[in-house]
């Protein structure tokens, strides 16, 4: 069997799109207290979705619709806020309060996947006359401060609340490349919580949003801080992104690296790995001091409090003014003041799909699309899989953490089996191959791909593969042009791509060639 018969048979069996599951139930939670504020019990409401997520690997059509519950809470501007793996790719979402036998339509206006945050609008906006925003407070709360959960966990219908104190401050990364502040609680956090309200002191510190796979007793909520951010964010209609510095960094721990550096214990600091822009303000071996007037330690790290320490990336969203923060930094011995630009999360050449469907076109009896992190990691859970790509080199592993350029803008990749033909009699399946170029043209982009074959005059169609092993293909065009449309009878599918790319096949859309 060759290699790329391997690889097909390895990934044909893959699931789809896995949902994003909340983790399993958590053990049960102390007694919650006497009085409640009755805003908070008439304010937390239960959310519904039918959500109609993407079939990777058939990209032309959508998963089952699968019906989900999670929570949310009343918050100002008549809005309710919620996570976004709650209500993403929702085709039907509505909201019930607690005690009420009532469900109201909502839409969701306002979404960012990467830090988990959706705000929904009600069909019917009288629900707020009798349901109040809930307090939120601008501080953090302390480790060991009380804590309760509030929501709607699977296994009932009525308002769950469950009581813990807060366990850990991180500053980590959540989603997609999106780092921001983290809450970890020991407070029940279940399947349906998602959503939910963490109170202290009467006041929201926080969104649950996530249980600890494979731990007790660990649940994670988004802090006010960072759901500030959001809103602010999302005021104009549009989620623009965190600012983020996109470098690379490394500690100063190591006493042979300072000797090397030749700095003594007196600088204390985070080292500049690779800059992420080679003409920008940071150079190899910086040592980054202090993050506006922040001291950062050899760890990387900066106070926030005589007991909490935080990665220093952290103060990037508190600084950043006009696109830029203000560094320290030692360069060969000297202290210097630098201006870093902190733009939008990281460009990818593997990208998320940022809550849309796929892009995809159907060619004789190939498919192809761009290759996304979600289509990554739907194959991630076949290590067979894997390591065979590893092996020959497929891009989809080797450069699964760059960032696009002027010669390849993103990944191309054939997204589906081989629809049933006899013009690929004798070839393998190409399933997971990466297009490097059709009749020697390199393929930068799948509206490239699209354009190309869209323009071509040759009697033959010449696909060579981005890897070291495996076949170059090769069909005569007119037979595949014929048998696009057999495909598309012969498997009920609608239309030959996407609407982009269908845009680009009949000139609507130019391509630099």
């Amino acid at each position: 069997m060759t290699i790329t018969r391997i690889i097909a048979a390895a990934f044909m069996a893959a699931a789809s799109f896995a949902a994003c599951a909340q983790a399993p139930a958590a053990p049960a939670a102390d007694a919650v207290p006497a009085v409640i504020p009755a805003n908070l019990e008439n304010s937390v409401v239960k959310v519904f979705t039918t959500l109609r997520r993407p079939d990777l690997f058939k990209p032309w059509s959508k998963a089952a619709p699968q019906d989900v519950t999670g929570s949310g809470v009343v918050i100002e501007g008549k809005r309710i806020l919620t996570n976004a793996h709650v209500v993403g790719y929702a085709s039907r979402v509505e909201i019930q309060a607690s005690q009420s036998g009532d469900k109201i339509g909502a839409t969701v206006v306002a979404m960012a996947r990467g830090i988990d945050l959706a705000v929904l609008k009600l069909d019917d906006e009288s629900f707020f006359d009798t349901h109040a925003p809930v307090a939120r407070t601008n501080m953090l709360p302390g480790v060991r401060d009380a804590v309760f959960a509030y929501g709607y966990p699977t296994g009932g219908n009525s308002l769950s609340i469950t009581k813990g104190i807060v366990s850990r401050i991180e500053f980590v990364n959540y989603n997609f490349g999106t780092a921001g502040l983290r809450i970890q609680i020991d407070a029940a956090i279940n399947p349906g919580n998602s959503g939910g309200p963490a109170i202290g002191d009467d006041k929201m510190i926080g969104l649950a949003y996530a249980t600890a796979s494979n731990a007790q007793n660990m649940g994670y909520i988004i802090p006010n801080e960072e759901i500030e951010i959001f809103l602010r964010d999302v005021a104009d209609g549009r989620y623009d992104g965190k600012p983020v510095m996109l470098d690379y960094m490394q500690t100063l721990e190591n006493p042979v690296l300072r000797q090397f550096l030749k700095v003594d214990k007196s600088i204390e600091g985070a080292v500049v790995h690779r800059p992420h822009q080679a003409d920008g303000p940071l150079k190899e071996w910086d040592i980054i001091t202090r993050i506006g007037d922040a001291p950062i330690d050899n760890q990387g790290m900066v106070k926030l409090g005589p007991n909490l320490r935080v990665r220093f990336q952290y103060r990037v969203q508190q600084l950043a003014k006009g696109g830029k923060v203000p560094l320290t930094v030692v360069r060969a011995g000297k202290p210097m003041q630098v201006q870093l630009p902190v733009g939008g999360e990281r460009k990818m050449l593997i990208p998320d799909l940022d809550g849309a469907y796929p892009s995809y076109f159907i060619y004789g009896p190939m498919v192809f699309a761009r290759a996304t992190a979600e289509f990554v990691g739907a194959l991630g859970s076949n290590l067979q899989g894997f390591n065979a790509l590893s092996f020959i080199g497929n891009p989809l592993i080797t450069r699964r953490g760059d960032e696009p350029d002027a010669q390849r803008e993103e990944l191309v990749v054939v997204s589906a089996p081989f629809f049933p033909h006899k013009l690929s009699a004798g070839y393998s399946n190409r399933f997971t191959s990466v297009i490097y170029s059709v009749n020697k043209v390199p393929v930068r982009s799948l509206a490239h791909l699209v354009a190309v074959l869209r323009d071509l005059k040759d009697d033959l169609v010449v696909f060579h593969f981005d890897q070291r092993a495996g076949e170059t293909i090769v069909f005569p065009r007119k037979e595949m042009l014929e048998a696009t449309e057999t495909v598309l009878s012969d498997n009920g599918i609608r239309l030959q791509g996407s609407t982009d790319m269908m845009d680009v096949w009949n000139g609507k859309t130019s391509v630099k060639r």
